[in-house]
């Protein structure tokens, strides 16, 4: 008998070595008796996307994740987007929907997920380091969870003041521009500070410039790098006191999402938890 044809999923990024999902999702897939796959594919410029993203449909991928820096660049290149993309101007994910490319964007809906396990997120005042594809839509999503007012510190002004004016019409909460001046100084009264740049990812391990001074015991301190789970912004701030928040726990949630919509499977969060655990070499 022939073995049924294997289901390919994956994700465009770069780089993409060091990101621990494909290890996660194929043990998922495993654990529910899947013959599904997940391939990490780096991409360096546009016209290698362009390429590979028109391939999807003729290779027979039935799912394919989009990371750095390719969340904003894949728009032009779909059949359609959900409103959420509409709302945030980039998708982190696509479904082939009766042979249509759809982007969809759950980057925020993840980590609001993962910080409500830590603190409230009602009237946090927020700043976020970077405004690129994943903090555009952590920004809206923060700023629609409650979030009272949100401060964007990029090195790129004109990036960040897009962003910022992208959160106001989204959700009427009030941004703004800070420009990055190494060290960061955290304006007074900040209850939730964000590193959303690459700074801080394996294996290079680049510290974030940061004038630690300036951030109250209080706040919540939180990393969107998956690889290592504790970086060195989030060892300093848990040796100052704050509260922590990883990025692989942003990663467990948007990916069960993700595998829903791929598979129509509602996972469990433990097999997602001990699955990305083992790829990381935690288990």
């Amino acid at each position: 008998m022939i073995p049924p044809q294997k289901q390919m999923t994956g994700m465009l990024g770069h780089p993409v070595a060091e990101n621990p999902i494909d290890r996660m999702f194929d043990a998922v897939y495993a654990h529910y008796g899947l013959n599904w796959q997940f391939w990490k594919n780096d991409i360096a410029d546009e016209h290698d996307l362009a390429l590979a993203v028109a391939a999807l449909r003729p290779l027979g991928y039935r799912g394919m994740a989009i990371t750095v820096p390719w969340k904003v660049a894949v728009i032009p290149l779909l059949d359609g987007v959900d409103a959420d993309v509409q709302a945030i101007g980039a998708a982190n994910y696509l479904t082939i929907e009766e042979g249509r490319l759809i982007g969809h964007n759950n980057d925020g809906k993840g980590v609001v997920k993962a910080i409500t396990k830590v603190t409230p997120l009602q009237g946090a005042r927020v700043v976020m380091l970077g405004a690129g594809g994943a903090g555009r839509a952590m920004a809206v999503e923060l700023a629609w969870a409650g979030a009272a007012h949100l401060t964007l510190v990029t090195r790129r002004e004109e990036q960040g003041r897009e962003v910022a004016e992208r959160v106001r019409s989204a959700s009427g909460v009030p941004a703004e521009l800070q420009p990055w001046q190494s060290p960061v100084a955290v304006p007074p009264g900040t209850t939730l500070l964000m590193n959303a740049t690459h700074l801080g990812c394996a294996p290079e391990l680049e510290p974030v410039p940061l004038q630690w001074e300036s951030v109250e015991p209080a706040c919540t301190v939180v990393d969107v790098i998956t690889n290592p789970r504790l970086t060195p912004f989030l060892q300093t701030a848990r040796e100052r006191g704050c509260p922590i928040v990883d990025g692989v726990e942003m990663l467990v949630q948007l990916a069960m999402q993700i595998f829903e919509r791929w598979t129509g499977i509602t996972p469990e969060e433990a097999v997602f938890q001990s699955a990305v655990a083992a790829a990381l070499g935690e288990a």
